[in-house]
């Protein structure tokens, strides 16, 4: 279905832009010969090249819509700080993490995580020593 759709947009976004690219300038650059006002005659050509982008423009949006709706359809709402690996039991608020570093989160996991041995504070200032 999504497939689909896609399809469509595609092709309403291609079919937009050529008649767009196709359609006279405001200004009257290039085309400025009289005629009468037939289907075809200029101003005719014109009002046609308009409403067809107007259809496609609305079709695009409808397009758009329906992707934006079918793409949120089975988003579910999820923490980034799930832990991706087996179940973990509920310990109460504040309560301590639960020794052997089962615990359910990032935070139980950092906690539950060796130290790193600190560096030895220095005794007293460095002084350089010539060899």
């Amino acid at each position: 279905m999504l497939t689909v759709i896609v399809v469509i947009h595609l092709v309403i976004v291609m079919s937009m832009v050529g008649l767009v690219l196709i359609q006279r300038s405001e200004g009257g650059g290039l085309g400025m010969g009289g005629g009468t006002g037939g289907f075809l005659s200029s101003r005719g050509t014109a009002n046609v090249l308009t409403r067809s982008t107007a259809m496609l423009a609305a079709a695009f949006f409808v397009t758009s819509l329906a992707l934006s709706i079918l793409a949120g359809w089975d988003r579910r709402p999820r923490s980034i700080l799930q832990n991706t690996g087996a179940p973990t039991q509920q310990t109460a608020p504040g309560a301590p993490a639960p020794l052997g570093g089962t615990g359910g989160g990032v935070l139980d996991t950092l906690r539950g995580a060796p130290a790193q041995p600190a560096a030895p504070a220095p005794t007293g200032p460095q002084v350089p020593q010539s060899r």
